[in-house]
This record gives structure tokens, C-alpha cells and sequence, in this order.
């Protein structure tokens, strides 16, 4: 792969907005000066990752993960650092240099992840050319997409494709430009059997499976003849790049709509989702034809919390489905259900239907889901009272999942209202079922006989690993570089100006001072290698290098400020003071806290030495005296306050 210019990634790093490219992977809203949205790398409920778009730079308070744009796309994606750059010059319309293709040697350097990802991309590519350059790929798989009603932009945009029925034409071309077979084999692309080498897809239309930011994780392939001996749909099996419970088809192009709408459309199959997309709804995914999983539901919560289920008229199938609808309401989603006409699925609906009037049926349609439960399973009880019963307590088992309790509050007394009972009936068991949940999860089953007004949280408490002082110290003087390390001030003593971060080297190199943290120690050498070559390294420069740990620890260290509004001077004439406007007192400040928590380290270290047994009296003479110095240092510390001037 050719190597990206330094002036590209420069354009790349100045084009790059991080609250659009994390827009599309997280629901970010207004915190003060900062976007605040749900972590997109661990479950939970109340939102702690945050995105600085002055500083571009987001910090994951649930994991401690932050940097930026980029390592925000490595660590979300498993990008390496190229392809993390090329993701945003393709997104930014920033032309790179052309690649080119892989050669076996550079694939087999590569990790394994990294070569499974780069053979579905090859795949892909395959199956699309295959299906527009082949006589049997026009006339089998490019025929039946345009059967379906797909037109020329939509097969493009989905990537479709179709894999030749010869048997081994992927596996064969493949292996000729020196892929492995165990890598083709680990994703499910080739198959061998008895010594013979074959294309598991072959004869099939595909669907490629992409990632949120767009990556090929997997196939979907249907085969077009009518043998109900042969499997309608295979899907690529589970492997190191996917995993059908954690993946929702369509979400990469879906995405941004999700978030704009506030809304998620769940469909079935994948010709129901580009079927939707084609008719101008482009809000819709989904879950492949699988049982939907909570893994999911957390990926679509990260967009939205409200989802629409768009179910076809197959009674048995909605059925079947409930469980899928207590999950969601287990997870603190809103959910909604659409139901289509007999002999109507998304798909068909959809093409017979102008982007209005599907719109329209839609928002007139859907119904929360008490409604549609009852709906659908009332009119075979309505002559039974014991079933009658058995329905309502299914309900309320429904409500019980939910973990909000003004939510489970408002269902009750729907559910009571609409079955003439009474709402405390209905309360207590719902605390009830609760309560029995929450005493399987703790393994403790008395207290399922416990009344409960809500349940404890289920998930343990994220607990702040804190630094040690000194490490705090040290963190704060290497923030100061970072943040106003090319200032210039002004020495009393001196007459040449020098920057900030030339007067901390310079006083730290005449006292032979050191970082004991290594994340400091690290930034610190990079900024003296930089004075020595009359650079001044900031935060810009840490932010932009290649070495995901330095950028993260620099973007931690920058932080989160809040910002006080502008009414505050120009409404009520309230002035507050900021380090920047007080940078020399910051600066003598900070270096003072540092000297003297170092200081402190030495004569601690001093102290543990003349505990030890079997010293003799010169060397506790020796180290007593040198207490003394550290402690007569300390003591003079103070008196360098008050050196420079801001220029």
C-alpha cells in the first residue's frame, strides 16, 4: 500500500470535523461547550463519552479511551493508522495518491484481522465485477437484481454482487494473487472437500455485510433456483471480523438518517431494507433474518432510542417475535410496531409505493406495543377468562422489563384502564417480577417475596482510577507544554525571550529533573529533541502522530473545560479569571508543584534507605546530609516565584 503524503495528512487532519465522523456512529447532543452521547464502546445508560469539537479531540469516561479523530476510528473500527486517514479522505473528498494492491508479502505482514478484512474487500470487488462484466453475471445475477425492481444507483450504492456458478472462480483467482486459503476459509469465502478447493457462494447473488463505517465484515448469498432442498440464503459464518449478533445490514448507509429522524426502522431481510432506501426511507435495517439480539439493540441505541418493527402479515412470525420486543424494552428503548397488509412485506410494499404514501402509512399505522400485543392476541381469547388472564400477565411481564419508572408507571395504568382493573393490581405486579429479577440476578431468592419501588441497577458502578499526586503533577506540567508551549515570555534575569516550553526544559535539564510517569516522560523527550532541532512541539503535533498511545494520553491531558457562556461578560458583566490570562504565575506555579513533589520522592526514597537494617554510621551520616540539601531546596523553591513577564 503507497504511503500517504505528509502535506495529505496534514489536509486530511485540518479537513476532518470529529463531531461529523463521530456523528455517525454515536447520538451526540449539546453539553455547554462539548457533545455528549452514550458510549460507543461499552453498554450504558447514562452518557459519559464526550466530543470537544474546539479541541477535536473525545473522551470516553466509561472506559478512559480518548484522542482523536483517527484514534477515534481505530480503536471504534480496528483501523490501522492508513486506513484510518484514507477512511476520512474518501469521506472529506481529499484525493491521496493511488494505491496499490496488496502483495502477498505485504498481507502476510499484516495482522490477521487486518488480511481478513483486506480478502473481503477483494471479494466484494469480485462479485460486483463479476456480475457487470461476465455474460453469465449480466444474464443470471444483474437480471434478477433488476427483476426486483433495483435500479442502476441502488445496486451500487449496497455494493451487490454475484459469485460465478463455475465452482471455483473467487477461491481460484484469489489464491493466484497469493491470498491464503486459511484466511479465505476463516471468513467463509472457500471451502475445501476431499482435496478439492470450491467458492461456498457459488451461484449466488450477494450482499455484502458492512461494518458502521463501512467495512466489508461478511456476505449474505441467495441462490436463485427453486430447490427447497438448498438453503435459500447462507450467510458468511462467524469469524474473527464478524459477528451476525453484533451486525444490523444496512446500518453504514442508514446512519446519519437514523440520527436525523430520531428513529430506527427495523425490517427483516436485506432486499426489505434496499427496497426502503430506494423509496427515499432511508432510516432502515436490518437484522438479517436472525433472532434480534441485545448487541443489536445497543448498536441501534447509539443513534436512536426509538424504534419502529416493520412486521409483514405472517402472523406466526410476529409471534415469534415478542421476545425480540421485550429485549428492546429491556434496554430502555421506545419501540413501535408496524404491521403491512396480508401478502405485503417492507419490500413489496415499498416498490408499489410513492415515498409520500409509504410515509404516510407508516405514521398512521404504527402502534406502541401494549396496543399492538393485545391487538394481535385478543381476539382469540376475548371468550376465555383464563386465557384472557394469561394474555394481561404477559403484558405486564413486558412492562416489568422496562427500566424507567415513570415509563412502567404510564403502561400500568394503560393496561388497567384498558382491561378494567385495577392500576394497584397491576403496579404490585409489576414490582413484583421485578423484584424476582432482580433476585435472580444476585442469586438471592428470598427476595423475590421483597416489595421494591424500582430495582437497583444491575450493572456495577464504574469506579475513576486516581492518579497519585505526584503523577498528577507531573501530568499538569507536560499539560502546560502542550497547551502553551510555543507562548513566548520574558525572563527578569534574562534578556533573550524564549517560549514556554524552552524555559521548563531549560530549568528542568539544570536541576537534571525527570518524569517518573511514563506517558510524560515520553512527550517530554519528544518536546527537547524538538527544541534541539527549533521546533516547538504542542498539542497539535501529539494529537496528529501516528503512536495511538501518545495521542490519547496528550488528549487526556488537554481535557474537558467547560466554558462559561458569553452573557456572562456581556449580559451581566461577570468577569472570571483562566490560567491563559495569568500564564506566568501558571507556569512558576506548576513548576514549583512539580520541584516539590520530586523533591518529596527523593527524600522519601532517602528515608525508606535508613530503615533498612545493617547500615553502618558513614552511610546514614551520607544520607542524612542529603536530606538536609533536598529539605534547605525545598524550602528555597518559593523564592524563584515571580521570574517571568508574558511577552
Amino acid at each position: 500500500m503507497s504511503r500517504i503524503p505528509g502535506h495529505i495528512i496534514e489536509e486530511i487532519m485540518n479537513t476532518s470535523r470529529i463531531e461529523e465522523v463521530i456523528g455517525e456512529f454515536v447520538q451526540l447532543k449539546r453539553s455547554g461547550s462539548n457533545l455528549k452521547g452514550l458510549s460507543p464502546f461499552t453498554n450504558e445508560k447514562t452518557p459519559s463519552f464526550m466530543v470537544s469539537p474546539a479541541k477535536q479531540i473525545f473522551k470516553c469516561f466509561s472506559t478512559s479511551k480518548g484522542g482523536t479523530v483517527v484514534s477515534f476510528l481505530m480503536e471504534k473500527e480496528h483501523y490501522s493508522y492508513p486506513e484510518a486517514l484514507r477512511w476520512l479522505a474518501n469521506k472529506y473528498n481529499i484525493a491521496i495518491p493511488e494505491e496499490q494492491e496488496l502483495t502477498a508479502e505485504q498481507l502476510a505482514a499484516a495482522g490477521e484481522k487486518d488480511a481478513l478484512f483486506i480478502i473481503n474487500e477483494f471479494a466484494k470487488n469480485h462479485f460486483v465485477a463479476s456480475m457487470n462484466t461476465t455474460d453469465e453475471g449480466k444474464s443470471i445475477g444483474l437480471a434478477y437484481f433488476r427483476q426486483r425492481g433495483f435500479t442502476s444507483e441502488t445496486i451500487e450504492k449496497f455494493q451487490l454482487g454475484y459469485c460465478s456458478n463455475a465452482g471455483n472462480d473467487l477461491t481460484h483467482t484469489a489464491l493466484e494473487k497469493g491470498y491464503k486459503f486459511e484466511y479465505l476459509d476463516k471468513v467463509g469465502l472457500s471451502k475445501e472437500r476431499e482435496g478439492r478447493t470450491f467458492d461456498f457462494f457459488k451461484g449466488r447473488v450477494m450482499f455484502p455485510i458492512h461494518s458502521a463505517s463501512g467495512r466489508v465484515l461478511g456476505f449474505g448469498g441467495r441462490t436463485l433456483l427453486n430447490d427447497k432442498k438448498i438453503a435459500k440464503y447462507f450467510n458468511s459464518p462467524e469469524s474473527p471480523v464478524y459477528n451476525k449478533s453484533e451486525i444490523l445490514y444496512g446500518l453504514y448507509f442508514a446512519k446519519s438518517e437514523i440520527i436525523k429522524n430520531d428513529e430506527c426502522l427495523l425490517c427483516e431481510g436485506y432486499t426489505d431494507v434496499i427496497s426502503m432506501h430506494q423509496s427515499g426511507i432511508c432510516h432502515s435495517v436490518s437484522s438479517s433474518g436472525t433472532s434480534l439480539t441485545k448487541e443489536q439493540i445497543r448498536l441501534i441505541s447509539r443513534y436512536t432510542k426509538n424504534i419502529t418493527i416493520l412486521y409483514d402479515g405472517d402472523a406466526a412470525g410476529i409471534k415469534a417475535s415478542f421476545r425480540g420486543i421485550d429485549l428492546i424494552l429491556e434496554e430502555g428503548l421506545n419501540v413501535k410496531v408496524l404491521l403491512f397488509p396480508d401478502g405485503e412485506d417492507p419490500d413489496s410494499f415499498a416498490r408499489k409505493n410513492s415515498q409520500q404514501d409509504l410515509l404516510e402509512f407508516i405514521v398512521a399505522n404504527r402502534q406502541d406495543f401494549i396496543a399492538f400485543k393485545a391487538g394481535l392476541l385478543f381476539e382469540q381469547v376475548a371468550n376465555d377468562p383464563l386465557e384472557k388472564a394469561k394474555l394481561i400477565k404477559e403484558i405486564v411481564h413486558s412492562i416489568s422489563l422496562i427500566p424507567d419508572s415513570i415509563t412502567r408507571s404510564v403502561y400500568s395504568q394503560e393496561i388497567a384502564l384498558k382491561y378494567a382493573l385495577e392500576e394497584a393490581l397491576i403496579t404490585r405486579e409489576v414490582q413484583r417480577l421485578r423484584s424476582g429479577k432482580w433476585a435472580d440476578a444476585v442469586e438471592e431468592p428470598w427476595l423475590k417475596d421483597t416489595p421494591i419501588l424500582q430495582a437497583p441497577s444491575l450493572e456495577p458502578a464504574v469506579q475513576e482510577i486516581q492518579s497519585s499526586p505526584s503523577e498528577s503533577i507531573e501530568k499538569d506540567l507536560i499539560r502546560i507544554m502542550l497547551k502553551y508551549g510555543d507562548q513566548e515570555i520574558s525572563l527578569n534575569d534574562q534578556s533573550r525571550p524564549c517560549t514556554v516550553s524552552e524555559f521548563i526544559v531549560e530549568d528542568l535539564s539544570q536541576d537534571e529533573l525527570s518524569f517518573s510517569d511514563t506517558g510524560c516522560q515520553k512527550i517530554y523527550e519528544t518536546i527537547v529533541q524538538g527544541i534541539a532541532e527549533q521546533i516547538i512541539y504542542t498539542s497539535n503535533y501529539f494529537l496528529r502522530v501516528q503512536d495511538t498511545e501518545m495521542v490519547q494520553f496528550a488528549s487526556l491531558l488537554i481535557g474537558f473545560e467547560e466554558e462559561l457562556s458569553e452573557s456572562w461578560v456581556l449580559k451581566y458583566k461577570i468577569y472570571t479569571k483562566h490560567e491563559s490570562n495569568d500564564l506566568g504565575n501558571t507556569l512558576m506555579q506548576t513548576l514549583y508543584n512539580f520541584k516539590q513533589a520530586k523533591i518529596g520522592e527523593l527524600i522519601a526514597a532517602i528515608q525508606r534507605q535508613m530503615q533498612q537494617e545493617g547500615l553502618v554510621e558513614e552511610e546514614i551520616l551520607t544520607l542524612l546530609s542529603k536530606q538536609m540539601v533536598y529539605e534547605r531546596v525545598k524550602q528555597q523553591l518559593s523564592t524563584r516565584n515571580g521570574r517571568i513577564i508574558l511577552k
